[in-house]
């Protein structure tokens, strides 16, 4: 693994621009990538298609369907019993079903706004940005000394979403670079 450096450009042919300032500075091309980084929601990660599993702002609804289902159930089956007298025996299990589902809506307030922070791991994970689409030319480097002239040539290109990484460019290809990761911005 190395270090990496990677912006961001509009256009095809300002990728091809940065590779050739890259180059005339002195890193070798086969240190250096170029590649489209799909919208959010499109990198096709997971079997099914998307990015995720499930969607990041619902990591805890299941937890509160289970939680409100049993609680209706609960409520619905003393409400439906107290309506034995006119709605005979179906009321408890009727007042049950009912409650299960009203209950189960619940799971609602257990889902995440954008920018709210998540509970576990470092509480962080929403709060960072994505990675923005568009096109990338990364490089490897190998010292302080060439990421700061790999920063100068990118910044003097007017490159954007400058971030830092770790990982494996050979051949020209960034062989580990995972388009869901949250950036490390420069």
């Amino acid at each position: 693994m190395s270090h990496i450096i990677a912006g961001q450009f509009q256009i095809q042919d300002e990728i091809a621009t940065a590779r050739a300032a890259l180059q005339a500075a002195g890193f070798a091309d086969e240190d250096i990538s170029a590649f489209y980084v799909n919208p959010q929601g499109q990198h096709d990660v997971h079997e099914l298609g998307g990015d995720h599993d499930k969607s990041p702002g619902a990591k805890e609804s299941d937890e509160g369907v289970v939680q409100g289902g049993a609680g209706g159930a609960v409520a619905g089956a003393v409400a439906g019993s107290a309506a034995i007298p006119i709605a005979g025996p179906l009321g408890p299990v009727v007042g049950a079903l009912v409650g299960a589902h009203v209950g189960s809506l619940f799971s609602l307030s257990k889902m995440k706004d954008a920018g709210e922070p998540e509970e576990g791991r470092d509480g962080q994970e929403n709060m960072i940005p994505p990675r923005k689409s568009g096109m990338m030319i990364a490089v490897a480097v190998a010292d302080q000394a060439r990421e700061q002239q790999a920063l100068d040539v990118l910044r003097g290109l007017g490159a954007s979403n400058l971030e830092r990484a770790e990982g494996t460019i050979a051949a020209g290809d960034w062989r580990d670079f995972d388009p869901t990761s949250r950036p490390v911005p420069v």
